[in-house]
């Protein structure tokens, strides 16, 4: 009997890059005070676990995680009533992830103006 190598291990891999491809969408954001850090609400996927989220924005933003709190939300489900039938339909399930940022990071830029988009007078252009 002839035993083979599977073709994976024949291969060299070479450098392998992860590229994030779960959408994060900031909710709110609140900066810093005397009595608390600056935190952030992101919506995210719901299989994206705390230790991803923090490679996510640690390496590719270069933000200060601190601890991050999630929880996880079924969607609404509706129904619509018609002439002739009844549909129903349910929003997609996600998770709110609550990410508190360390000491070092006093202002998360949220209503800063940016003076790449600004013209001569001071208003932004559109």
């Amino acid at each position: 009997m002839r035993f083979s190598v599977p073709l994976l291990a024949k291969v060299d891999m070479g450098f392998r890059m992860w590229m994030p491809n779960m959408p994060i969408t900031l909710v709110s954001a609140r900066n810093a005070t005397a009595t608390r850090n600056a935190s952030a609400v992101f919506r995210v996927l719901p299989q994206m676990t705390k230790w991803e989220l923090r490679e996510y924005l640690t390496k590719i933003y270069q933000l200060p995680v601190k601890k991050i709190n999630t929880m996880n939300y079924l969607g609404k489900r509706k129904r619509v009533i018609g002439k002739r039938r009844i549909v129903y339909y349910k929003y997609k399930d996600f998770k709110k992830a609550i990410v508190t940022f360390e000491d070092s990071l006093k202002d998360v830029g949220i209503g800063t103006r940016i003076a790449e988009l600004d013209d001569q007078d001071g208003t932004a252009e559109i």
